[in-house]
C-alpha cells in the first residue's frame, strides 16, 4: 500500500517538535507531547527509566523484529554559576559552539517550575566600552546569560528561583517558508522524530500491516552518547537510526535528498543494509545521497558500542548549518519520509 506524503503536515509536526524546549536530560514535556499523540493514534508504548518513548508496531513475522530510531533531546546549557553581577555563567549541554549561540534569546527553567527568560551575551559585548568587543574569545568564561528580570546582584536572582544546575534552552526560532524550507534549531534531530510520528500516524489510519514487529525508539540522550543503547528487544535484528545527513565542504549530501550514511567516526555502517537501503531509493524514485560523515556518531552506532549484535544503519534528511542555524527543505524531508517507509515494507536486508 502507498500512502500520502503530505509535506505541509510533515513541517507542522515538525514545528510542533522544535518549539517544545528539550535539551538532554530535561525531555519531560516533548515524551509527554509523545505520549499523548501514541494515545490518540492507538499505539501501544512504553517509557523507559531514561525516559525514552519506545511504541511498538505488530508485524505479520514476531519472531525477528526491527527497531528504528530518531532523537528528541537538543543541545542546550546548564547554569554553572551565578555572577555576582546577575549574570548567569553557563556549560553547554552538548557540542554546540559558543559562537553559535552569542546573541540568542534562551529560557531558564527552575526547579520549582518557573521559566525566566534570557539572552546569551558576551560579557565584552558593548563595542563602546570594550575594547576587545570583537576579539575575545567565546569561551565559558567570557559568555553569559542576560536575565529579562530587574536584578543588579546574585542575590536578586536567587530570590527568582534560579539556581546552578537549571536547564537552559535556546530559542529555536522556527520558520516555515514559501519556498518548502523549514530553518529552526534543533531540526537535528526533530525532523526525523517529526518523520517517524508521522509514519506512524499513516501506518494507523491506513492500516498497513508491516512485515516485522518494529519498534519505534524516540531516545532522549542522543546528543551526550547514550541514547538508543538500551531496551532493545533481543529479537531486534536490524536497527536504523533516522537522523541528520551533514551538509558541508566535501559532502554529497544536500537540503533536497535523503542521506544514506555509509561511514561516520565511528566507523563503516554494515554495508548490506546500506546496500538495501540504496536499492530501495533506486526502486522508489527517491532522490538519495550516500555519504560519509567525518564528526559524527549516532544511536545505531552507540547501540553496538553497548554490545548489542545487530545489523545498523543511518539515513535522515540533510541539515544545513548542523548544531547552529539548521535549515532544511520540505523535499528532503519527504524523501526521507519515503525512504522510513518503504524501508519498514521490505523484507530484512
Amino acid at each position: 500500500m502507498t500512502i500520502a506524503f503530505s509535506g505541509k503536515e510533515l513541517l507542522q509536526i515538525i514545528t510542533e517538535l522544535v518549539s517544545i524546549p528539550s535539551p538532554s536530560g530535561y525531555t519531560e514535556r516533548i515524551a509527554e507531547h509523545l505520549a499523548d499523540g501514541l494515545n490518540q493514534m492507538g499505539i501501544d508504548y512504553e517509557k523507559n527509566r531514561k525516559g525514552a518513548i519506545i511504541a511498538t508496531v505488530p508485524g505479520k513475522n514476531d519472531q525477528v523484529h526491527r527497531l528504528i530510531t530518531a532523537h528528541i533531546d537538543t543541545l542546550g546549557a546548564m547554569v554553572k554559576e551565578i555572577k555576582e553581577d546577575g549574570r548567569l555563567r553557563l556549560t553547554k549541554i552538548g557540542g554546540s559552539r559558543w559562537a553559535h549561540v552569542e546573541g540568542e534569546y534562551c529560557k531558564i527553567f527552575t526547579a520549582d517550575g518557573k521559566t525566566l527568560t534570557g539572552t546569551i551575551l558576551m560579557h565584552q559585548t558593548s563595542v563602546h566600552v570594550y575594547k576587545d568587543a570583537s576579539t575575545a574569545e567565546r569561551n565559558q568564561e567570557n559568555m553569559e546569560v542576560r536575565l529579562d528580570a530587574k536584578v543588579t546582584g546574585d542575590d536578586d536572582v536567587r530570590k527568582l528561583g534560579i539556581a546552578v544546575g537549571d536547564f537552559v534552552a535556546f530559542d529555536p526560532r522556527v520558520e516555515v517558508l514559501p519556498s518548502g524550507f523549514i530553518k529552526s534549531r534543533h531540526l537535528d534531530d526533530k525532523a526525523s522524530a517529526g518523520i517517524l510520528l508521522y509514519l506512524l500516524q499513516e501506518i494507523k489510519e491506513n492500516q498497513v500491516e508491516l512485515p516485522y514487529t518494529t519498534h519505534f525508539l524516540f531516545s532522549n540522550y542522543e546528543e551526550i552518547g547514550f541514547g538508543g543503547n538500551s531496551n532493545i528487544h533481543p529479537a531486534v535484528a536490524e536497527y536504523l537510526a533516522v537522523d541528520m545527513g551533514a551538509i558541508g565542504d566535501g559532502q554529497t549530501t544536500d537540503e533536497f535528498t535523503v542521506s544514506i550514511c555509509a561511514m561516520d567516526a565511528s566507523g563503516p555502517y554494515n554495508a548490506t543494509l546500506r546496500q538495501h537501503l540504496v536499492d530501495l531509493a533506486t526502486e522508489h524514485k527517491i532522490d538519495y545521497r550516500v555519504d560519509i560523515y567525518p564528526y559524527y556518531a549516532s544511536d545505531a552506532s552507540a547501540a553496538l558500542r553497548a554490545g548489542h549484535d545487530i545489523i545498523h544503519g543511518l539515513i535522515g534528511p540533510g541539515i544545513d548549518a548542523s548544531h547552529a542555524f539548521e535549515r532544511t527543505h520540505v523535499d528532503s524531508v519527504v524523501n526521507t519520509a519515503k525512504l522510513v517507509y518503504y524501508y519498514l515494507l521490505s523484507d530484512l536486508s
